[in-house]
Order: C-alpha cells, then sequence, then structure tokens
C-alpha cells in the first residue's frame, strides 16, 4: 500500500488547496470544529436510535418513528463529515491517511454505515417488529461500540505517529 500512498501524500500536500489550507492559519481549526460539532450531532441521533432499540428509552413509541426522526440526522451529517474530513486530510496528508489510527477509523466507519443502512431498509420495509430481541440488541451494542470506537480513533489520530 506504500508504494502508492506516498506518492499520493506528497501530491495532495502540493495542490493549492493543501497550500491553502496550510497557510491560512483559522481555516484548520473552523474546519475540525465544524466536524467536532456535526460528530455530536451524529452521535446524538446514534445513542436515541441506540437507546429505543435496546428499550432503555422511548418505550412508548414505535422503533419506526424513532428512525424516521433520528436517521435523517446521521445521513445528513455524514457528507458534513466527509467534506471536513476530506478538508482536514487535504492539509496534511500523510498525517491522515498514513496513519494506521485513520485506517482502524475508515474500516470502523465503513462498516457502521452499511450496518446501519441495512437495519434501516429493515425498519422501512416494516420487518423489523418480527426480528428478535437479541439481534437488535446486538445490533445496538454494535452501533454504539463501532460508533465510540470511531471516536477514540479520530482522536488517536493525533498521538499515532506516522513511520
Amino acid at each position: 500500500m506504500q508504494a502508492w500512498l506516498d506518492p499520493f501524500c506528497a501530491w495532495l500536500e502540493s495542490t493549492p488547496l493543501s497550500h491553502t489550507l496550510q497557510s491560512i492559519e483559522w481555516i484548520v481549526p473552523a474546519v475540525q470544529t465544524l466536524h467536532i460539532l456535526a460528530i455530536g450531532l451524529l452521535l446524538s441521533a446514534v445513542l436515541m436510535l441506540n437507546l429505543r432499540l435496546l428499550e432503555l428509552a422511548c418505550q412508548d413509541q414505535p422503533v419506526m418513528r424513532i428512525a424516521a426522526r433520528f436517521l435523517p440526522v446521521v445521513w445528513w451529517t455524514l457528507p458534513v463529515l466527509l467534506v471536513t474530513g476530506l478538508l482536514m486530510i487535504s492539509a496534511e496528508p500523510a498525517r491522515s491517511l498514513q496513519n494506521s489510527a485513520f485506517q482502524l477509523k475508515m474500516i470502523m466507519l465503513l462498516s457502521i454505515v452499511a450496518l446501519t443502512f441495512a437495519v434501516q431498509r429493515r425498519i422501512d420495509t416494516n420487518r423489523w417488529a418480527s426480528s428478535a430481541r437479541l439481534w437488535r440488541t446486538g445490533f445496538a451494542l454494535l452501533s454504539l461500540l463501532l460508533w465510540v470506537g470511531i471516536v477514540f480513533a479520530g482522536r488517536w489520530i493525533a498521538y499515532v505517529r506516522v513511520a
């Protein structure tokens, strides 16, 4: 992987976008702030949905109603996270792309996005009610674990040294 990643990082770092991000002091902190705010919004929505699936909150409302309320927040914050994440990567490509914590974060992110999409399809087609409680609990716990793992991995990017 290193054979193509090093030249790609060097190219990305030499782009006008990267130079702009590196030279204007307030841009990266502003982008990071937007990224963190979007994470907070996304995690709030994920937490509410998963607490309902675990039957720890909103038990008086059907899962479909909770999903209809909170899953759009998940899907609308992901593009914000993508754009802000790409900007942060563009500012320091090697720091992120060659970082094992970043790579782990991306694996977990792709996994939970696919899993959330599959669960949403199940909820939307009203097959959720027939799902076993163990399956719903398993998804909720796995979802929470992956999202927390993504946050931890994202934070560790700053502390894992790239060789």
